[in-house]
C-alpha cells in the first residue's frame, strides 16, 4: 500500500489489578484484521477499553469499523462534527438551517454515522475528546472545544463559508496542486531547513486530538495527525498539568509530513538540539511501505537532533514495551539525513 494510515493498540497496568487496554485509530479498513489479532492474541483479550478517533480521515477512522463490531468495546471517544452544526451554522453561504447541516454532514461523514449506530447498537457509550477529557490514564490535551469550533467550518467537507475573511485566512482550505519534482538541499546537524511557517496542514488534521499520559514514569504523547497549531496547544495544557515535558515516547504527526511540525513546536515538547549521540526518547512514525513522501526527511532529522531516534513502520507492526525494552522483530532508527526535501 502507497497510502498511510494509523492504528496504535497500548496496554498497561498489572496482572494483579488487571490491564487496560486503549486503541487510537484503526488504520483502513484491510487494517482492522491484524488489529483485532493483535487483542485476542497479543494481549488474549476479547475486551477494548477505551477506542479512540483522534479525526474523521478515512485512513484513521474506517478500521475501526470492524473492530467495533468485533470485540467488545467499553467506550468510544470520537467529535461528530453534526452535533455542532448550530454553533457553525451562520458561517456559511445560503439559506442553511441547522437540521439541513447535520444532514449534509452525515452524509459527508458515512464512516462515522456508522461507528455512531454499531455504538448505539452495542450500547457502547460515545464520549467528546475534547481538552481535560481523561481517558484511562491518557489526557486530552487538544483540541478544546472551542478551537475545534473554529476550526470546524474549514473542513473540507463543510459547506463553503460566506467569506475569506470570515476564514481567518490560514485555515482556508488548501488547493491541490500538481506534484512538482523534488528539489534536495543540504542539511548538517546544526543547520536545519524544517520550515517555522510552513503551508498549513488541512483544518481536519489541526483538530486531531492529542493524548498523554504518565505511566510507570514515562510520559507518552499521541499526536494523530496534529499540525504546528494543536502542538502548541496541547503543550500549554500539558506544562499546566506535568510541568516539564520530557516525553519517552512521542508519535511523529501527520506520517512525518514537513507541514505538521515546526521548530518551536518541537522545541517545546523535546527540547532544543542536543550533541550528537544523545538520546532522550524514542518517536514512532506510521508510514506505509511505498509511501515514499514520508516520512519526510527533514522531519526524521528534527526528532533525531533533537535526542530522539526515529522508528518507521514501513508497512510493519512495531512493538514498545516500557519494562522489557523494544520488542517484535529488530528495528533500527532512521538515519540522519545529509540531504533532505527543500
Amino acid at each position: 500500500m502507497a497510502s498511510s494510515g494509523d492504528a496504535i493498540a497500548i496496554r498497561y497496568g498489572t496482572h494483579g489489578l488487571g490491564y487496560t487496554i486503549h486503541v487510537v485509530d484503526g488504520g483502513y479498513a484491510d487494517t482492522a484484521p491484524g488489529l483485532i489479532k493483535h487483542i485476542r492474541d497479543g494481549y488474549s483479550s476479547e475486551t477494548i477499553t477505551h477506542v479512540v478517533l483522534t479525526h474523521a480521515d478515512g485512513d484513521h477512522a474506517a478500521g475501526l469499523v470492524e473492530v467495533m463490531q468485533t470485540l467488545n468495546v467499553q467506550a468510544l471517544w470520537m467529535n461528530r462534527p453534526w452535533l455542532y452544526a448550530a454553533d457553525i451554522v451562520h458561517h456559511f453561504h445560503g439559506n442553511w438551517t441547522v437540521d439541513g447541516l447535520v444532514r449534509h454532514l452525515r452524509e459527508k461523514y458515512p464512516t462515522l454515522v456508522e461507528l455512531e449506530a454499531i455504538a448505539i447498537r452495542r450500547s457502547i457509550p460515545v464520549y467528546e475528546a475534547f481538552q481535560g477529557a481523561q481517558i484511562g490514564q491518557f489526557t486530552v490535551l487538544a483540541p478544546s472545544r472551542q478551537r475545534y469550533l473554529n476550526l470546524l467550518p474549514d473542513f473540507d467537507k463543510t459547506p463553503e463559508r460566506k467569506t475569506t475573511a470570515d476564514s481567518a485566512g490560514m485555515w482556508g482550505r488548501l488547493i491541490e496542486t500538481a506534484k512538482a519534482a523534488v528539489r534536495w538541499v543540504m542539511e548538517s546537524w546544526t543547520s536545519e531547513t524544517l520550515s517555522e511557517n510552513p503551508e498549513p496542514t488541512s483544518a481536519s488534521n489541526e483538530s486531531s486530538v492529542v493524548q498523554m499520559a504518565v505511566i510507570d514514569g514515562q510520559q507518552l504523547v499521541l499526536t494523530g495527525d496534529v499540525g504546528p497549531q494543536g502542538l502548541h496547544e496541547a503543550a500549554t495544557y500539558a506544562e499546566i498539568l506535568y510541568g516539564r515535558l520530557n516525553p519517552n515516547f512521542i508519535q511523529v504527526p501527520h506520517h512525518g509530513s514537513r507541514r505538521n511540525v515546526t521548530p518551536s513546536a518541537l522545541n517545546r515538547w523535546m527540547g532544543p538540539i542536543q550533541p550528537q549521540g544523545a538520546s532522550l526518547g524514542v518517536a514512532y512514525c506510521s508510514a506505509a511501505r511505498l509511501d515514499d513522501e514520508h516520512p519526510r526527511k527533514k522531519v526524521v532529522n528534527a526528532f533525531t537532533r533533537r535526542g530522539y531516534e526515529v522508528h518507521v513502520t514501513n508497512g510493519r507492526h512495531i512493538y514498545y514495551q516500557s519494562d522489557m525494552g523494544r520488542t517484535g522483530l529488530p528495528i533500527t532508527p532512521e538515519p540522519f539525513a545529509t540531504q533532505v526535501e527543500e
